[in-house]
């Protein structure tokens, strides 16, 4: 069973940038597809971005897409979500999250994944 948790949230103004940080342990961390959400007050937990096992096939929710990219080092067991061009409506607590997988899948639902972790706080000001 693996264990996940998120760093890197914080206060940004309109137009700047965040890393987040999703660090894995306790699992073979080759062996998961992986994704980042997102939930704002008052809304449903949301896709954001989710890749293969190897990193080599990436999934954008039309929102995000050409701002943020998601990406895994396998040797660290890291995911990453670089955020540029940030926007108000970003705001949310961002989750990582993790599921076993066959290689190349990957899934967008969030009743698909097996593994959560904490979250962390992005707030983006205009």
């Amino acid at each position: 069973q693996v264990q996940l948790v998120e760093s890197g949230g914080g206060l940004v103004q309109a137009g700047g940038s965040l890393r987040l940080s999703c660090a894995a342990s306790g699992g073979n961390f080759n062996s998961y597809i992986m994704g980042w959400f997102r939930q704002a007050p008052g809304k449903e937990r949301e896709f954001v971005a989710a890749l293969t096992r190897s990193g080599s096939r990436t999934y954008y929710a039309d929102s995000v897409k050409g701002r943020f990219t998601i990406s895994r080092d396998n040797a660290k067991n890291m995911m990453y979500l670089q955020m540029n061009s940030l926007r108000p409506e970003d705001t949310a607590v961002y989750y990582c999250a993790a599921r076993t997988a066959l290689p190349g899948s990957v899934y967008v639902r969030k009743d698909s994944y097996e593994y959560w972790g904490q979250g962390t706080q992005v707030t983006v000001s205009s």
